[in-house]
């Protein structure tokens, strides 16, 4: 895919006042980890491994001059507003927190605490930041993806299930990307397509097993996952649902099909995280957060595993294979 960014990053960003402290080399700073997710799950702790790559790479050591405070919501919506006062009352440095549902009650509680974000599909939108180029407040971070993605997702399942008529986003009902971003721009791609868009919500494994199983008794179905803890939480019941309904499903991270799911596109998460480091880094040497632009995905990929696709007798089409950057065998 083309690389896109919105604005080229500002350089020598003016020092913040309410940072100003951080310019200070003898002291220890704090940083604050604020998650929607479970730290025991092998993906999260993939990705905040590549997090402090990214601050040691800048010559952040946790333990010399830097101690991490990591909370952690287990997917919990309800958790999330006390752990982020928590957070908050430790007055750290800088906050880096993810995704949107996190972001959002760290806003909350702090306009003056410095945060940076990961996986934030539509900050704008979401009350986070005034703009893109100039995010004007004490956020900023990485853009999980524009919403043009969703035509993608509904492409890929219209390559590989050609008589696809129906098509569903599923997700948690508090998730707000789904339905004010991602359905959204779904509902407007999918009559070219000659798709019918449908919205799934689901709050637990009895939810997505009812759900799945209703929706395919309906034929020439297929199912779209967008970024959701709900569903990460459950992959595998997921992916052995789409499996026995023989339905086509398009998944946004690679974990999935090498799981056993069908298929994915995504960005590469691993290195936002990586570039999350770099935001941190800037903040805590003196940069506004204000005046870090909002930075878009530079790097995607698409996973397909050929024997889901054989198992539940789908030909992947030529131009599909084509553009795959990983093929599953």
């Amino acid at each position: 895919m083309k690389r896109r960014t919105f604005i080229t990053l500002l350089g020598g960003a003016a020092a913040w006042p309410l940072a100003a402290r951080a310019q200070q080399p003898d002291r220890v700073r704090r940083i604050g980890v604020l998650v929607h997710d479970l730290q025991t799950r092998a993906e999260w702790q993939q990705r905040f491994a590549a997090f402090q790559q990214g601050l040691e790479r800048h010559g952040w050591l946790e333990g010399r001059n830097i101690n991490i405070e990591l909370r952690s919501s287990a997917n919990k919506y309800d958790r999330l507003p006390p752990l982020a006062q928590e957070i908050v009352a430790l007055k750290p440095d800088v906050i880096l927190a993810t995704p949107t549902p996190a972001i959002q009650v760290l806003q909350q509680e702090t306009r003056t605490i410095p945060i940076v974000f990961v996986q934030a599909s539509d900050p704008i939108g979401s009350g986070l930041v005034a703009s893109l180029a100039r995010p004007g407040g004490n956020i900023t971070g990485f853009l999980l993806y524009e919403d043009s993605i969703t035509g993608k997702w509904l492409g890929m399942l219209k390559e590989i299930a050609p008589h696809l008529m129906r098509a569903v986003l599923v997700g948690h009902p508090k998730n707000p990307n789904l339905h004010a971003y991602f359905l959204r721009k779904a509902k407007a791609i999918a009559p070219s397509l000659g798709i019918e868009v449908l919205a799934g919500a689901v709050e637990n494994a009895g939810d997505i097993e009812r759900f799945i199983e209703s929706f395919a008794r309906v034929p020439n179905g297929g199912l779209v996952f967008p970024p959701d803890s709900i569903i990460e939480e459950h992959r595998d019941l997921v992916i052995a649902l789409a499996a026995r309904n023989r339905l086509p499903a398009v998944y946004v991270w690679h974990h999935f099909v090498t799981a056993g799911g069908l298929m994915s596109y995504g960005t590469d998460v691993l290195h936002q995280y990586r570039e999350a480091a770099s935001y941190v880094d800037r903040i805590l040497r003196g940069a506004n957060p204000a005046d870090l632009p909002v930075e878009a995905p530079t790097k995607y990929e698409t996973v397909l595993n050929l024997k889901t696709a054989k198992a539940l007798g789908f030909d992947v089409p030529p131009t599909l294979l084509v553009r795959a950057d990983e093929v599953i065998e």
